[in-house]
């Protein structure tokens, strides 16, 4: 075998309270060669990476029951093992890029309803800091 088939891909996280959209998202990044875990909120997310997960990218929502996407961003940060993994937010929130950028630091932003190319070009950008 090459050296290059025994990396893995890079590890997607998506966070959402949305199973379709969760399932949708994961098989759309599977298809473009990405590995991909799930959340359906910030509380399960942060279990999943103080256990050891380190995607790539984080693929973020804001509005979630338990723990939203602002409290997820707020824990993170404060990580000192987390707060370096890129996120995107996407959200149907009807924020701006830039209210998004206020409130969150330096995030990607993609609105809901997610154009796909959009999204991977967010995710191919953070991911390749």
């Amino acid at each position: 075998m090459q050296a290059a088939a025994l990396e893995r891909a890079p590890t997607i996280l998506i966070v959402d309270d949305d199973i379709d959209l969760r399932e949708s998202l994961g098989e759309l990044l599977e298809t473009e060669g990405f590995e991909v875990a799930t959340a359906p909120d910030g509380l399960a997310a942060l279990d999943q990476l103080r256990r050891g997960l380190r995607p790539s990218v984080i693929l973020l929502d804001l509005m979630m029951p338990r723990m939203n996407g602002w409290d997820f961003r707020q824990q993170q940060r404060s990580d000192e093992d987390l707060k370096d993994i890129p996120v995107v937010v996407i959200s149907a929130a009807g924020l701006s890029a830039a209210a998004v950028k206020t409130q969150l630091g330096d995030v990607g932003f993609v609105p809901k309803p997610t154009p796909e190319a959009d999204l991977l070009d967010e995710i191919r950008n953070r991911s390749s800091r």
